[in-house]
């Protein structure tokens, strides 16, 4: 089973959303494009919501046979490291190497005094077809690169062998992450830490970088998109010319952990895709969550009264549901609406506040964001929550679908 040259990565918290999520990608199947999905969730969300990475792989199996789905599917370990990886080995069979943490960590000295004389032949200028820049290399450009990712690529290795130890065998797919770092790499560095998970003998098949601008969790991009857009083709030129330079998997993607709902990347994305003729693995799991309490929300009554009461529970535990996720939200809590104020909303108020739509002037980023770190307030009510989901599943179904096909499918890869 392969990934197909478009993929996407679809986490369902609550392992309730499988059908409508397929359903979505099943509609791009109709319209020309296949995308594979991919169900990822990760550690720390299943620490939250005590479940298991078994619980996913399920819910993926159910769905797949529920619409007769006879295409390559996904179930990710995401973002794990050696610590945890073994708690995925059984369910899963893609598998996310989040190394971040072991940028810039000491480097044997011999390791990359090796790196160096086998890659010192690009001493010069490198030039990678599809982008007119030109990169100037040296020795102490490399030695530089080295001791700043040649850790974390070794860690990479050592997590991708120790997978292989227990999965001999059975095919999987890796990912190596490195975008929870404080700074965009540069070509020059793709390419080499490209040219180290080669020699670590890792078949990477997508790789997430960093790229400059805010990420958060569950709204839009803030940033520079003409710098976004750049850096984004030159990744894509990089890897364009690795695959060959470095007999890497010929299927080799860029992969962009959205943080969700970056609709205004969308557009540039498609069309560097289209010049570079590349695929894409976009990861942009966390709204579906939110999709659920817009559902409720819209459903009136009880799913109204409980999705304000989630509110309440996650605004009194600000500090706590926050602090994991500081580095990736920006909520201004003076203007964060009050509980006392938000009970007194109808459905139409709390889902114009909360639906992810910038030409509402009802929309609310700080609201939003707060209620998407908020999962763990409904994982604590368990089957009242979940039985609301059974309730009213009809329109959180329709609302999953819609938000997966409309807002992500349709602009990203069908180019609408």
């Amino acid at each position: 089973m392969q990934l197909s040259t478009y993929s996407i990565g679809i986490g369902d918290r609550f392992a309730h959303q499988g059908k409508a999520q397929l359903a979505a990608i099943m509609k791009a199947r109709e319209e020309g494009v296949l995308i594979t999905p991919v169900w990822n969730k990760s550690f720390r969300e299943h620490s939250t919501i005590h479940t298991q990475p078994m619980d996913t792989r399920q819910a993926a199996d159910a769905a797949v046979k529920a619409l007769n789905w006879n295409e390559a599917y996904f179930v990710d370990a995401d973002h794990v490291g050696l610590k945890t990886v073994d708690l995925f080995l059984d369910a899963s069979d893609f598998f996310t190497l989040d190394v971040a943490d072991y940028i810039e960590k000491p480097t044997a000295e011999k390791d990359i005094d090796a790196f160096v004389n086998k890659f010192q032949k690009y001493s010069g200028e490198l030039a990678f077809p599809g982008i007119d820049e030109k990169f100037e290399v040296n020795q102490s450009k490399i030695r530089e690169i080295a001791h700043k990712y040649l850790f974390a690529v070794q860690e990479a290795g050592r997590i991708y062998r120790h997978i292989l130890s227990k999965k001999a065998g059975d095919q999987f797919v890796v990912e190596v992450s490195m975008d929870e770092t404080k700074e965009p790499q540069t070509p020059l560095e793709m390419f080499f830490i490209l040219a180290a998970i080669a020699q670590e003998g890792i078949p990477v098949r997508t790789i997430a970088p960093k790229f400059t601008g805010r990420f958060n969790k569950g709204v839009d991009y803030v940033g520079d998109l003409k710098q976004f857009t750049k850096e984004f083709e030159q990744d894509l030129a990089v890897i364009q010319m690795v695959k060959k330079e470095f007999s890497l998997p010929s299927d080799l993607k860029l992969s962009v952990h959205s943080g969700s709902d970056k609709f205004s990347l969308y557009k540039p994305i498609h069309q560097a895709l289209r010049k570079f003729n590349a695929g894409l693995h976009l990861k942009t799991a966390g709204t579906t969550w939110l999709e659920e309490v817009i559902g409720l929300a819209m459903a009136g009554g009880d799913g109204l009264a409980l999705a304000k009461k989630i509110y309440r529970k996650a605004f009194d535990r600000f500090d706590e549901l926050c602090l994991p996720y500081a580095t990736v939200i920006d909520i201004d809590t003076v203007v964060l609406p009050q509980p006392d104020d938000v009970d007194k909303w109808d459905s139409r108020m709390f889902v114009g506040k909360l639906k992810h739509d910038r030409r509402n002037p009802l929309y609310d980023l700080n609201f939003r964001q707060l209620l998407h770190v908020g999962y763990k307030v409904a994982a604590e009510m368990g089957d009242r929550y979940l039985k609301a989901l059974d309730q009213h599943a009809e329109i959180i179904g329709q609302n999953v679908a819609e938000n997966i096909f409309e807002r992500h499918i349709k602009v990203l890869f069908l180019g609408k």
